[in-house]
């Protein structure tokens, strides 16, 4: 008992001096006028505060309170939120150098190892990911093909755990890794990626030619043969993560939102009759779509746009400042996180007649012209906005507008249309939850 006392003393004191330290570089942080935020709590910061699965809607509702630009603290790490179209605009275009660079984060350091640079409706994935498959490879693959039976499943699965809160604690408190399990999983199944890819770029390295580049793999490996003697950045890792980003990015986006826009076409029929009819006004019977045809089908590009917007597929993508800044009054010192919330920006009350409903009108003047929008940014904006857009918006309009032409989309037997769900599956994109479909042929 005599021991006790003094040990008990000590842990007490300890603990004090920790809160009290901890108060202290809080103020002190304060001092250097950073955005403003919530007060953040011993170890978890405002964690509290956040549905981890859907930090975006958590941090729009805590913009509420304190602005467009605020601080909130991610367990340990500090990070500067920015909210709606205006915050998010001046600093990706209007100052691209300094919220140009990217944080270290935790997850895609261990799948890179710091290398580059993040009927079932899923049946709609295998069309869209064979084109992917086909700029990557050099050649499309049959929908039985084991190969691209094995990457199709385990990019779902790696983007479904992506979205684990697991992974999300992971991100914050990297130490703690030993005592979590997704992030392992991931790797895992990262590992079985990386071993079907390094095939593909063997097979490139033993029959590379100048004059008959035909892939993605083939122009990295023949930059890397180019450059063999020079200090170079295409060394076999950084080759395996440009073919890696390449594979998982661009075959999830494209992919993911032509389920939301079939699932959305169910859910108001009405829409997808007006659709309909300006395809059967415009396409040739038994001609395809072009991306030609694009300009001539305002209602349709309207639906695919608001179909981008309204589903918010990927709420944001860290930066981080490059230098120490000033910031709409507040300073932003160099190596901080930041989030553009992309999410603020695609509902901002502010730039959107009706934010929180799927309206197409939001992309069409009084006559029914389509009308650009300077708020549209689900791909980003300024430096490091998506490289794939030009690709996803030409499938986006040829997929989408094919299936329409062919069939009529409907729920289950016994499913009401009010019934089907358009909230998000929680994942590293904004999935629906896995729904039924029924494709009636259009005669």
């Amino acid at each position: 008992m005599a021991v006790f006392i003094p040990l008990f003393i000590c842990g007490v004191c300890a603990l004090l001096l920790s809160a009290a330290f901890y108060v202290f570089k809080v103020f002190k942080e304060s001092a250097l006028n950073l955005p403003p935020g919530p007060f953040p709590l011993p170890i978890i910061g405002n964690l509290h505060l956040l549905d981890i699965r859907r930090q975006d809607k958590s941090l729009m509702k805590i913009s509420e309170k304190y602005g467009p630009v605020f601080t909130i603290h991610f367990g340990f790490q500090k990070v500067v939120v920015l909210t709606g179209y205006e915050a998010v605009k001046d600093a990706l275009l209007n100052m691209v150098d300094v919220f140009a660079d990217r944080p270290a984060i935790p997850i895609f350091h261990h799948i890179q190892h710091g290398n580059g640079a993040p009927f079932q409706l899923q049946l709609l994935n295998m069309a869209p990911t064979n084109i992917t498959f086909a700029i990557l490879f050099g050649r499309r693959f049959d929908y039985e093909d084991p190969t691209f039976l094995t990457l199709l499943r385990l990019i779902d699965e790696v983007m479904h755990l992506l979205g684990s809160p697991f992974v999300h604690l992971f991100n914050y408190y990297p130490f703690l890794g030993f005592l979590l399990k997704p992030h392992k999983t991931i790797l895992k199944k990262v590992e079985e990626v990386c071993v079907i890819l390094k095939k593909y770029i063997k097979k490139s390295k033993e029959s590379i030619k100048e004059n008959n580049l035909t892939s993605y793999i083939d122009a990295l490996v023949f930059k890397q043969e180019e450059q063999k003697k020079s200090n170079t950045l295409f060394d076999d890792a950084n080759v395996l993560a440009s073919a890696l980003d390449l594979l998982m990015a661009g075959s999830e986006t494209t992919s993911t939102t032509l389920q939301w826009a079939i699932l959305l076409m169910m859910k108001y029929p009405e829409i997808q009759k007006k659709v309909q009819a300006e395809i059967e006004q415009v396409l040739v019977p038994g001609c395809l779509p072009t991306c030609n045809d694009r300009k001539n089908m305002p209602y349709t590009n309207a639906v695919i746009h608001e179909v981008q917007r309204f589903v918010t597929l990927l709420p944001h993508v860290p930066r981080c400042t490059s230098v120490a800044t000033h910031f709409k009054g507040y300073f932003i010192p160099k190596g901080a996180t930041v989030i553009p919330l992309l999410t603020s920006v695609l509902l901002d009350k502010a730039q959107w007649e009706t934010p929180d409903e799927f309206n197409p009108n939001h992309f069409l003047d009084a006559d029914g012209n389509f009308v650009k929008k300077k708020a549209f940014l689900p791909f980003s904006t300024g430096r490091r906005n998506c490289l794939g857009e030009s690709l996803a918006t030409m499938e986006l309009f040829i997929f989408f507008t094919g299936l329409m032409q062919k069939f009529t989309f409907k729920p289950p037997p016994g499913v009401k249309e009010s019934e089907l769900d358009t909230m998000a599956e929680s994942g590293f994109t904004m999935r629906p939850h896995p729904q039924c479909a029924c494709a009636e042929l259009r005669q």
